[in-house]
């Protein structure tokens, strides 16, 4: 029989020990009070974790004071031919887009997003909301208090982001003098 209580782990492995087996983000307070040492020795413990977790396939992922062991972002591609699975979880461009459009602009009512497609985007925000990327997170003040719109912690998790703050800048296209410039109106119809 093994003796467990032979010889201690270190803070760093016995933080590693109970990510592991979190199924959810757990609060970096709440690791400190299991452990019974102080935050600033968790969160060190954490950047240390995350140091070597970069050169072997995993990362710490924050989101606000939570954090989760996920696969890293550089291993996806590999992960997911093991697993059978598709990066986008089977995300239509439809989809994408829609997501896209949400996460930089969120929160977002139907009808908004709606005018930024130029589509309707009923179906596809409700198979948002059924793989778990899009939630309701309140209603505006207006006439008929639309439902507003956004993305989950499964969204964050899947995309390996800690909050939407991480998403990359989003570099529009400056519209060129020729571009703003009003186009003429068409010539008028001759009458016979």
């Amino acid at each position: 029989m093994t003796n467990h209580t032979a010889e201690p782990l270190p803070l760093q492995a016995l933080v590693e020990s109970i990510l592991f087996v979190a199924t959810d983000p757990v609060p970096v307070p709440v690791l400190a009070t299991v452990l019974d040492v102080k935050t600033e020795l968790v969160e060190d413990a954490l950047k240390t974790l995350g140091e070597e977790y970069w050169k072997r396939g995993l990362q710490i992922l924050r989101m606000g004071d939570r954090v989760h062991i996920t696969t890293s972002p550089r291993a996806a591609q590999w992960v997911e031919k093991f697993l059978g699975i598709e990066h986008t979880i089977g995300l239509s461009r439809a989809a994408l887009e829609t997501l896209a459009i949400l996460a930089y602009k969120q929160p977002l009512t139907r009808p908004q997003m709606d005018a930024i497609r130029g589509v309707n985007c009923d179906s596809v925000i409700e198979n948002l909301i059924a793989k778990d990327l899009v939630e309701e997170i309140g209603r505006t003040e207006g006439p008929g208090r639309p439902i507003l719109y956004g993305t989950t912690e499964a969204f964050l998790r899947h995309f390996g982001l800690g909050s939407v703050a991480d998403l990359p800048a989003l570099e529009l296209d400056e519209p060129s003098e020729d571009d703003r410039v009003a186009p003429e109106p068409p010539a008028p119809l001759l009458k016979e």
